[in-house]
């Protein structure tokens, strides 16, 4: 089973190089970690390109420049593994992650997986803050996360089955890892796994917020998701036909 890794980047240099040791630690000879590069003007560039000349498993990609989400996409995209592990730049990776999400496809043969995360600071080290599925009240199940979304791309894992239905990502669509366990959540379902699997480092410069905007501003997201369903729904039938 060949697992890749795709990985939006921005200027991530600060933290790049932990995570990706952190990472490729539990990779396999075959298996890839796909960078999306959107920017490395913060001088990271140089330290993406060595990275990727010591190692022929990270793979180099242009970004879109059109947002987090589209360079997600792109580097999904460019995935060929049959599992697909999403990655944020500046997280590490628990030792044996890997194995316990691979342990969980194959004992559930879910769609999805979606573990925990403990949240440290800008030193890697561990708070006193709750976990994200504490924060988030963690739950499978489309009405729960059309209320509040548990789904974390950082701490999640897909089959390469869904790559039809996901790609592309609907412009409306402001949360590629909702889309992606929504389209699971329709297609086969989602595991949890309660232990917290990496470290999910806060700092200045976070893409992922975990607040989330005024009234105005969610009602007009939840609108755009209810459109996207509407386009999931399409396609999963669109599979289901051939």
């Amino acid at each position: 089973m060949k697992i890749s890794v795709a990985m939006a980047y921005y200027n991530g240099g600060e933290y790049i190089e932990e995570q990706l040791s952190s990472i490729l630690a539990q990779l396999g000879a075959e298996d890839e970690v796909v960078v999306s590069v959107d920017a490395a003007s913060d001088g990271s560039g140089e330290i993406l390109e060595q990275r990727a000349r010591e190692d022929s498993r990270i793979q180099l990609l242009t970004g879109p420049s059109k947002g987090v989400v589209k360079n997600f996409e792109n580097a999904i995209t460019y995935c060929a593994g049959d599992i697909i592990f999403l990655s944020d730049q500046d997280d590490i990776w628990k030792d044996g992650k890997v194995e316990k999400v691979i342990k969980a496809f194959r004992r559930s043969g879910v769609m999805a997986v979606l573990h925990n995360a403990e949240i440290i600071n800008e030193k890697g080290q561990k708070t006193e803050e709750l976990t994200l599925f504490e924060m988030r009240n963690s739950r499978s199940g489309l009405l729960k996360n059309f209320l509040k979304n548990s789904y974390m791309g950082c701490c999640m894992a897909f089959r390469r089955e869904l790559l039809p239905v996901l790609i592309p990502i609907p412009e409306q669509m402001y949360m590629h890892d909702y889309w992606i366990g929504t389209a699971a959540e329709l297609c086969g379902g989602v595991g949890l796994l309660k232990e917290p699997l990496i470290g999910y480092r806060r700092h200045g410069g976070n893409v992922t917020d975990l607040s989330h905007g005024g009234i105005w501003f969610m009602l007009k997201k939840r609108m755009n998701i209810l459109r996207c369903l509407g386009i999931l729904k399409k396609r999963i039938k669109n599979m289901e036909r051939l």
